[in-house]
């Protein structure tokens, strides 16, 4: 129990610095993606913690399988450069031992993979999804900034100098956009109010930017006139309602609705999810004979080439899921020929490995 408590911590120990290290970059990524979007009025700000602590579970899901595998070849590996190694040899212990110590925390790491990519994280997914569209379907302008230039969408650019009624009223709006006329012509349009707000069409869905009091001009490229309309109250269709955002992908159905999905789709989601939690123990018993270094060589020798193994294992996986969902790979086949051949591949090492000897 001594050797087996020893042997888990100096893993786990490991690991999780990795992992630390792996989260702490990824998570840095996504969060500046999603403050340009803040700061560009797609988003309002206040969700952006709410968002980052719900993409947590994707992120834990690929991030802990790479961060065990590395945790096992660098504390196995350091345990060969200070001979310790040599010591637990002179006890009894054989690579068979070694191996089931590091199954051990591997199999919990499973679990805790298998909660993410089975639950976790396609409901994380959906829950960010709707949140992002409620944001912005909402009857309000939170995301936009006074006094800025913005991007509507669809061509359009939108200023207003201030916000109004609990920031639901623009004042002084300036629109431009390119449109087409029914011939086909390109034409500029731009549109300047006193005011405006938003609202939906409760029978289409559809959401329109009403304007009140102002002008609209049209103008074509290369011609010398332009057309001026004076309103008092003009609406400009923001989205359609088939606009929204797909919320019945198979990435955000939960496993139970996938095993009852036949659809091509949802069959390489379920294989993905469940192939995850798998990848953890195979890649458990890639890392313990990989793990062995001369003490000459240093605890970095085959570092390099193990991150390459787990990549082609990654990359493949995923080649396979977009193959399945896209029908030209049947889903019978899916990942599970990748596995067998990293499972053989694993096997064959520890057989080595084995009459090598740990010394």
């Amino acid at each position: 129990m001594i050797i087996f408590r020893y042997l888990t911590r100096e893993i786990l120990l490991t690991m999780f610095a990795v992992a630390g290290v792996l989260l702490l970059v990824i998570m840095g990524s996504r969060f500046i993606r999603y403050f340009t979007d803040a700061a560009e009025g797609e988003i309002p700000a206040s969700i952006l913690g709410t968002l980052m602590l719900f993409h947590l579970p994707g992120f834990a899901e690929l991030i802990l399988p790479l961060a065990l595998f590395l945790g096992i070849l660098l504390a196995y590996g350091q345990l060969y450069l200070n001979s310790e190694i040599t010591v637990l040899v002179a006890c009894g212990t054989s690579p068979s031992r070694l191996l089931t110590v590091s199954l051990v925390p591997a199999v919990l790491i499973a679990v805790l993979v298998g909660m993410c990519s089975l639950w976790l994280t396609p409901a994380g997914a959906l829950h960010n999804e709707r949140l992002i569209a409620e944001q912005q379907s909402r009857l309000d302008f939170t995301a936009l900034v006074p006094g800025r230039f913005q991007d509507f969408g669809d061509g359009r650019t939108a200023y207003t100098e201030a916000l109004a009624d609990n920031q639901t009223r623009m004042q002084e709006v300036f629109i431009s956009e390119r449109q087409r006329r029914r011939d086909g012509t390109p034409e500029s349009v731009v549109t300047r109010a006193t005011s405006g707000y938003q609202t939906v069409d409760e029978e289409t869905g559809s959401r329109f930017l009403v304007l009140t009091d102002g002008e609209r001009y049209s103008v074509d490229p290369g011609r010398f006139e332009a057309e001026r309309l004076e309103f008092e109250t003009y609406a400009v269709r923001l989205s359609l309602a088939g606009q929204d955002r797909d919320l019945e992908a198979a990435e955000y159905a939960s496993t139970l609705a996938l095993l009852n999905d036949d659809s091509p789709e949802a069959r390489a989601q379920l294989q993905w999810r469940v192939s995850l939690p798998l990848m953890v123990l195979i890649l458990t018993l890639l890392a313990q004979p990989l793990s062995k270094v001369n003490p000459r060589q240093g605890r970095f020798a085959k570092l390099l080439p193990a991150i390459f193994l787990h990549i082609s294992y990654l990359s493949l996986m995923l080649a396979a899921m977009d193959a399945i969902g896209r029908g030209s790979l049947s889903p019978v086949i899916g990942m599970w020929p990748i596995h067998g051949v990293y499972l053989l591949l694993g096997l064959w090492l520890m057989q080595r490995f084995q009459r090598g000897g740990i010394r």
